[in-house]
């Protein structure tokens, strides 16, 4: 017995072995745009495995940038402007958003409600221009007026529209008129209309509509929820907006068409009927692409002219693309200084092929656009633009959205 005893106690004792420490969990909050199903699995996945998902997501995220290039942000505040900002950033915004934004705010809003009482001054006792097909797309505006209420209206309008740009820290906008490198056969010298029957530029930001009110004063396409908005609904029906419902699949296209056409064809032969200004790729980009053009600003048949407009950057790009629009406003507000430059093109006059084929029309245009502005032309437009959206939000699964244009 004692021999046993001595033998147990001879042996060492057994520890239990030791239990490896615990793995934390990768979140990965660079990229909370792309919400792989696989990152919401349980907490027991070794670090190996998160590594994996994450470069499969950025995996994800560099094919999607490909697919979908037109909309895609390269500036310094990354993705739909969530992107993590060096400390040197941080410090500029924490600044600007206690001096800076403020004083703008207070600034472009002190703006905005005098041009208003302005509007609203000189549109008392008269009625909006409608007529009875227009009337019932809700079409109305007052922009028609005469004498001095309409001067008073485009003075003020382009000189505040002005304000507004010094405000937002557009100081200087350098504007270049441009002649074309191939000019017509057996002509010198380049000669043009006196005047255009529209104004067609490429859509990079709200800021676009700002530089044409103070460049020409024109009448713009915009959603008829627009023209319900507070202080900016009479303003808009001021500028003569036409306004469109963009989810409507009904016969109210033709009605809204019809409109632009016969306004496009008004300001062409009228001096004194306001121009009309069209994006014709139907949304914004990120200033590099240009988007097909849609054929309704080319069906008028009459000669356009086309306007270029860059937002050169450093850390914030003011193109509107893939962020939302208070996180944009915000951005926008607090960088010290923005940069635009304008080229405008001569007046297109469409040859006889061109009046016959709207899309032909439409083409040589925006091929002669891409050509001056040195933009990159891409086949993809607002359709797939939502799809990109809504691959950033994680409403839809990845693999699908990176098959759906090879499908």
């Amino acid at each position: 017995m004692e021999t046993e005893l001595k033998d147990l106690k001879s042996q060492p004792s057994q520890k239990p072995p030791p239990q490896p420490p615990l793995q934390p969990i990768v979140t990965n909050d660079d990229v909370p745009l792309l919400k792989n199903s696989e990152t919401h699995d349980s907490s027991n996945r070794n670090s190996n495995s998160n590594s994996n998902i994450n470069s499969g997501d950025n995996n994800n995220l560099d094919e999607l940038e490909k697919k979908f290039a037109a909309y895609v942000r390269h500036d310094v505040y990354g993705t739909m402007g969530r992107g993590e900002l060096p400390l040197g950033e941080k410090f500029l915004l924490g600044i600007a958003l206690v001096t800076l934004v403020p004083v703008r705010v207070v600034l472009a809003m002190t703006l905005l409600v005098l041009y208003y009482l302005i509007c609203r001054i000189c549109t008392l006792f008269s009625a909006p221009n409608r007529e009875e097909e227009e009337e019932e797309n809700g079409q109305e505006d007052y922009a028609h007026m005469g004498g001095w209420r309409r001067s008073v209206i485009v003075q003020c309008g382009r000189s505040l529209s002005r304000a507004m740009l010094f405000v937002f820290g557009f100081y200087w906008i350098k504007e270049t008129y441009r002649i074309p490198h191939s000019t017509p056969q057996g002509k010198e010298e380049y000669e043009e209309p006196e005047r255009p029957g529209a104004i067609i530029s490429n859509h990079v930001s709200y800021i676009d509509i700002l530089y044409h009110m103070y460049s020409s004063f024109p009448s713009f396409v915009a959603k008829r929820s627009v023209g319900k908005l507070p202080l900016v609904g009479l303003i808009s029906k001021c500028l003569g907006c036409v306004y469109v419902q963009r989810e409507s699949k009904s016969s109210d296209f033709k009605g809204v068409s019809g409109v632009v056409t016969e306004r496009v064809i008004e300001a062409y032969q009228n001096k004194s009927a306001p121009m009309m200004m069209l994006f014709p790729e139907g949304t914004t980009t990120n200033g590099d692409y240009l988007l097909p053009f849609k054929t309704g600003a080319f069906l008028s048949k009459v000669p356009v002219r086309p306007v270029i407009l860059r937002y050169p950057y450093r850390r914030f790009s003011p193109a509107w693309d893939s962020i939302s629009g208070v996180r944009h406003v915000i951005y926008l507000l607090c960088q010290f200084v923005n940069h635009l430059e304008v080229v405008r093109l001569p007046i297109y006059c469409p040859s006889q092929q061109e009046k016959d084929d709207p899309k032909l029309y439409a083409s040589n245009v925006r091929r002669l656009m891409a050509s001056e502005g040195n933009l990159i032309m891409s086949d993809i437009g607002l359709p797939e633009k939502r799809v990109y959206h809504a691959a950033l939000n994680g409403n839809n699964s990845l693999p699908s959205v990176l098959h759906q244009k090879d499908d």
